[in-house]
C-alpha cells in the first residue's frame, strides 16, 4: 500500500487552500463591490480610484455624453473632468453625474468645454 508522508499532504493541503482562498476572495470582491448608496451604512472609506472608476462608468451610461471624450481624475475626493463634449447640455450632464457619485467632495470642470 502506498502512503504519502504527512508533510507532503500538509503542503499540498496548504497550497490548495491558499489557491482557493484567492479565488474565493476575488469572487467575493466581484459579488460585493463597494456600495454606492450611503443609505446602506457602509463605514468603508471610498478611495479616489474607486470614485474615478464609478464616475467613468456612470458617464459611459449617460445619454448625450461621449465618455471617451472625458478624462476623469480624482485627488482627495475632488474629481477633475477635462475634455471636449458636443454641447453645453452634455457638459452639464457630465458634471451632474460626477457630483452624484458617493465620496465626491467637489467637481472641477474648468477643463471641460463644449464644441458649441
Amino acid at each position: 500500500m502506498f502512503m504519502k508522508s504527512p508533510i507532503t499532504l500538509s503542503a499540498l493541503t496548504l497550497t490548495t487552500l491558499l489557491s482557493l482562498g484567492g479565488v474565493v476572495a476575488s469572487h467575493a470582491a466581484v459579488q460585493n463591490p463597494p456600495a454606492d448608496d450611503s443609505s446602506m451604512g457602509s463605514n468603508q472609506p471610498v478611495t479616489d480610484s474607486w470614485i474615478t472608476t464609478k464616475v467613468k462608468a456612470e458617464l459611459a451610461s449617460t445619454d448625450g455624453v461621449k465618455s471617451m471624450d472625458v478624462s476623469v481624475t480624482t485627488i482627495n475626493g475632488v474629481v477633475t473632468l477635462t475634455g471636449v463634449l458636443a454641447n453645453d447640455i452634455a457638459v452639464q450632464k457630465a458634471v451632474a453625474v460626477a457630483q452624484s457619485v458617493k465620496g465626491v467632495k467637489k467637481v472641477d470642470a474648468s477643463g471641460l468645454r463644449s464644441k458649441d
